[in-house]
């Protein structure tokens, strides 16, 4: 058991088994706050870490919104979970083509992690980012145009299980060994939650999840949005519609683990409640469509071939990049992407007006 395993370990000695959503929270803190996870030598590659196409396609939309929307002079650029900062130096390529969009946008990345601000800072020298710890912290007064790419799956859940007696939330206990496991609560779950439909479902050992922190981020991106217009991007792997089933899981190093074997050391995530966010924001909403249907939309293929032209030598790798972003077997399906405006604003492109 490592350093960090024993300290959950002990927490649930001292003050009884963790809500799960405590125990995602803690290890996935540390997990995060202590390692740079990305790459192969990582545990996961993302979208923008497997080609510019990706990037430089969010970025079109962001520009195409703002210039529909009068190009306001002033406007806030932000992305939550930014990972290395290759997404936004991705986009911020793109806007080159406007360089009135970027001297117009004030650019705000919420990270908490030390060791990923110095990757983003080194990244993104060029253009003077600051930093904030959460959404809520950043004076929004203009416009505000955002991009959320896999950081709504890392946020922890509640989870519900129908029992014979109603629904308990689950939580994760010691066995006499030891050991890490999940056991239920003896009180009701969830209070509060009659609008959840799915709570009508008698069928035994059903589990429903609910992504607090997520809802409430969602509440405040909506009321920028609506206060004073413009766009937020979504993309994840997710449901369109909110549903029963268990989707907790565990990356380390590329492959699926074990969620409770090695707390502070996996990525722990579970698959975003798209319908969920839309109704939270109070914004309108657009979506979600596949991955690979936006990126197709806003003309991915087109500029594939005509960096292949540029490059070449690397026309294989720029292929290849581009059939795992969109490809219906792959992230081109699994992952989805919403849209988020404020009231009279200009439909997103890439997405059914």
């Amino acid at each position: 058991m490592t350093p960090f395993a024993r300290h959950l370990a002990g927490l649930i000695r001292a003050d009884g088994p963790l809500r799960l959503d405590r125990f995602m929270a803690l290890a996935n803190a540390h997990y995060y706050g202590t390692r740079d996870p990305l790459g192969a030598a990582g545990d996961f590659t993302t979208a923008p870490e497997i080609s510019q196409l990706f990037g430089e396609m969010l970025g079109i939309a962001l520009i195409d919104h703002w210039e529909r929307s009068g190009a306001p002079s002033r406007s806030h650029r932000g992305e939550l979970g930014p990972g290395r900062g290759t997404l936004v130096a991705d986009m911020l390529r793109a806007a080159k083509l406007r360089t009135t969009f970027l001297a117009a946008a004030e650019l705000t990345l919420v990270e908490t992690s030390p060791t990923l601000r110095a990757r983003q800072a080194a990244t993104l020298a060029d253009y003077a980012p600051s930093w904030s710890d959460n959404f809520a912290a950043i004076p929004i007064d203009a416009p505000l145009y955002l991009v959320a790419n896999e950081f709504f799956d890392a946020l922890p859940i509640r989870q519900f299980v129908r029992s014979d007696t109603g629904w308990h939330e689950r939580c994760v206990a010691l066995d006499d060994g030891g050991e890490f496991f999940f056991g239920l609560s003896s009180s009701d779950g969830p209070a509060g939650r009659s609008e959840d439909p799915c709570l009508s479902v008698s069928e035994h050992s059903a589990i429903l999840e609910i992504n607090e922190p997520a809802r409430a981020i969602a509440a405040e991106i909506g009321t920028a949005l609506n206060g004073h217009g413009g766009l937020a991007l979504i993309v994840d792997y997710g449901h369109a519609r909110t549903a029963l089933g268990e989707t907790l899981q565990a990356v380390q190093a590329h492959r699926f683990a074990d969620p409770l074997a090695a707390p502070g050391e996996a990525d722990l995530t579970a698959h975003v409640d798209f319908q969920a966010l839309a109704e939270a924001s109070g914004a309108t909403a657009y979506g979600p469509v596949t991955q690979g249907t936006l990126l197709a939309a806003l003309g991915i293929e087109t500029r594939a071939q005509a960096l292949i032209r540029t490059r070449p030598d690397q026309a294989e790798t720029i292929s290849a990049a581009l059939t795992r972003l969109t490809d219906p077997g792959g992230m081109g399906t699994l992952f989805k992407a919403m849209a988020l405006t404020g009231p009279g604003g200009p439909h997103p492109a890439g997405f059914t007006p």
